[in-house]
């Protein structure tokens, strides 16, 4: 598994999560919540939904509750980036609260990949190697 191909995986699950997100996004300001509130929860929804894609396609990884409960930290540069971003493009600049989230992603995707990366490749202890998707449908 290259980085290269892994980078190409990572766009293309990329684009799946923001127009899962975006679709969410519009969704909550249509059924009236404040932007920045339906960014958050758009975000939170299109997080979970990355995780597993993520370990799935990109990394071809199993997807355990270590990686899992770390995930968030994958998205915490994001998550600041396009928040602040979100909120100077419309508060300050005028943008649309429609338009202001895609451009605010762009500059948060190579932070993303880099920390991503480190997250869901880092060597499996025994005590961490459970998998998320055996805990689950084992109970």
């Amino acid at each position: 598994m290259t980085v290269r191909g892994q980078i190409v995986r990572f766009a293309l699950v990329g684009v799946v999560n923001t127009a899962t997100y975006y679709c969410f996004y519009l969704l909550f300001l249509a059924v009236g919540l404040p932007y920045v509130a339906a960014h958050v929860v758009a975000f939170l929804l299109s997080m979970t939904g990355s995780f597993f894609l993520n370990c799935r396609f990109t990394y071809r990884t199993r997807p355990t509750w270590r990686k899992f409960l770390l995930f968030p930290l994958t998205n915490a540069a994001n998550f600041v980036i396009t928040t602040s971003g979100v909120w100077l493009l419309v508060d300050v600049a005028g943008f649309s609260s429609r338009w202001a989230p895609l451009a605010a992603a762009a500059a948060a995707i190579p932070i993303t990949f880099v920390v991503s990366r480190t997250i869901m490749l880092r060597p499996e202890t025994p005590r961490t190697r459970d998998s998320l998707i055996e805990a689950v449908a084992s109970k």
